[in-house]
């Protein structure tokens, strides 16, 4: 559960009245958006209150009234979807701030410039999401932030997603230890174990995240790996 100070109140009003809970404000999104189903971790205590702010707990006969039953897991779930989640104007700036890196860092790690095939810094990004005016609506999704982003920013900048493969051979002493790695970073599209007990394999990747994975690959083998950009 979230700590009560750090709790906001979500609130919905039917049948003449107002119901509250207490919620984290991150969550409270994120199970409005529809992307956690976590539904108790996300309040603070497991009450209805007609003004939460008092502690005054709504009664039985008003909730049955407004909502057929006094469970609280299935009132909650209401007011999230269909209420009012009260941020704070602090709150909210974070909560923008917080988002807005996120949709940087996605486009970061998955875009490239197509014209000189690297990918783009974050703050590039940042700076021509700035000139674009890109406004970060908090009830948006992360992939709903990111095509309205990338729609605003092509005008300013060469961008487009994109994947590409990379050619890996990893020495004998490196390959057994280095797999589940580079594995886990990337989708292996062939590969082949050899006589001497290296490895040779493909590996699809997000196109910005080229730099990111040579140097996992350099961390893996000390720098003895060979790696080969393969072209389409």
């Amino acid at each position: 559960m979230v700590r009560l100070e750090d709790a906001i109140p979500a609130r919905l009003k039917a049948h003449g009245c107002t119901f509250e809970i207490l919620v984290d404000p991150d969550g409270a999104l994120a199970y409005r958006r529809g992307e956690s189903n976590n539904l108790e971790g996300i309040l603070a205590v497991e009450d209805i209150f007609e003004n939460a702010g008092r502690g005054d707990r709504s009664s039985e006969e008003d909730l049955v009234k407004a909502f057929g039953t006094t469970e609280v897991p299935v009132i909650a779930d209401k007011i999230l979807k269909k209420g009012e989640i009260s941020l704070t104007a602090d709150q909210r700036k974070k909560l923008i701030e917080a988002k807005r890196r996120q949709v940087i860092q996605f486009i970061a790690a998955n875009a490239i410039n197509p014209q000189t095939r690297t990918p783009h810094p974050p703050g590039r990004i940042d700076q021509a999401m700035t000139e674009a005016r890109v406004n970060i609506d908090l009830s948006k999704s992360i992939d709903e932030l990111v095509t309205q982003a990338m729609k605003a920013i092509r005008p300013l900048i060469p961008i487009r997603f994109e994947e590409v493969e990379v050619a890996v051979k990893i020495p004998p002493a490196y390959a057994p230890k280095s797999y589940g790695e580079i594995a886990a970073f990337g989708k292996v599209t062939r590969e082949a174990w050899q006589n001497n007990g290296s490895w040779i394999g493909v590996v699809k990747i997000p196109a910005g995240l080229q730099t990111d994975f040579y140097s996992l690959i350099n961390k893996l083998t000390k720098g003895e790996a060979e790696t080969k950009l393969l072209k389409h």
